[in-house]
């Protein structure tokens, strides 16, 4: 091991670094589920279609992440980390609702089987409402799931299209309704900025958003990045520029609307009342 960590802090001689030395014995897992139906045109997050991974399956891949499960909790146990039980997970994505429940209470049971889960663990998963039924929520709660995350993204049909985002925005507040009657929390996320959103398509967003009654939202400023098929719209004068001064109106107007509505700014792009995910991020 190296003498000194980033910043000149010395090395410590348990050989753990300072983030595992904490009296907390609680931790946190993310579990990356990195596969999407299709590439919205706006995405060059780590994903990938059933085109562009060459064969490799999602029943594979759900393999793969028990076996590093495994290998990360014997290499843990190997170098002396303090026994920790989890506090929460969360599924990410890409769309973690295109594994089975099956799939997901596997990975769950691999890590109740190598870490142990706290008494009030908290467990989120991400979901598209184009591939989530209220049938899959509550087989996603049988398995212990008290969280769901909704990628709604926007309430404006023409602006989902523009996003190439697939789900009819109808479907969102059933969705919403399913996870409450399962006593599951739920979250919210949305994008803002798209070329041709107007100020007051945003606000309609922000207003259906709240009327949910989820106790988190995230609202998030819409990045071209270099290379995705909306850099290319919008270099070949498909889609109109985005426009920051107006990005920022609606970002003045969201954080008033949620304040408002008693959700807490806890980090720049999220909303929400007190919740294990919060205190963890």
């Amino acid at each position: 091991m190296g003498s000194a960590l980033p910043l000149g802090i010395a090395w410590p001689e348990s050989n753990l670094i300072p983030a595992l030395l904490g009296h907390d014995q609680s931790f946190h897992a993310y579990v990356h589920i990195p596969f999407c139906e299709v590439r919205c045109g706006y995405c060059d997050f780590n994903t990938y279609t059933a085109k562009e991974i060459g064969g490799v399956s999602q029943s594979d891949f759900h393999e793969s992440i028990i076996r590093e499960i495994q290998v990360s909790a014997n290499v843990m146990r190997q170098s002396g980390y303090p026994s920790k039980s989890l506090k929460t997970i969360f599924f990410g994505g890409g769309t973690p609702s295109l594994f089975s429940s099956k799939q997901i209470g596997a990975i769950l049971n691999s890590l109740e089987s190598e870490f142990g889960f706290s008494d009030a663990i908290e467990i989120t998963t991400e979901a598209n409402p184009e591939s989530t039924s209220p049938d899959y929520l509550r087989e996603l709660s049988e398995l212990g799931v008290n969280r769901l995350s909704l990628g709604a993204q926007s309430f404006d049909a023409s602006v989902l299209e523009t996003l190439d985002r697939k789900h009819d925005p109808a479907r969102v507040a059933p969705l919403v309704q399913s996870a409450k009657s399962l006593c599951m929390d739920t979250s919210i996320d949305l994008i803002y900025g798209a070329p041709g959103e107007s100020l007051d398509s945003w606000k309609q967003t922000v207003e259906r958003a709240l009327s949910l009654g989820s106790g988190h939202i995230s609202a998030y400023s819409l990045i071209v990045e270099p290379g995705t098929k909306l850099a290319r719209q919008i270099r070949s004068g498909e889609l109109a520029q985005t426009d920051e001064d107006l990005d920022a109106e609606k970002y003045v107007f969201a954080d008033r609307a949620f304040t408002d509505a008693g959700l807490d700014l806890y980090e720049f792009s999220n909303w929400g009342k007190p919740s294990a995910h919060n205190q963890a991020y």
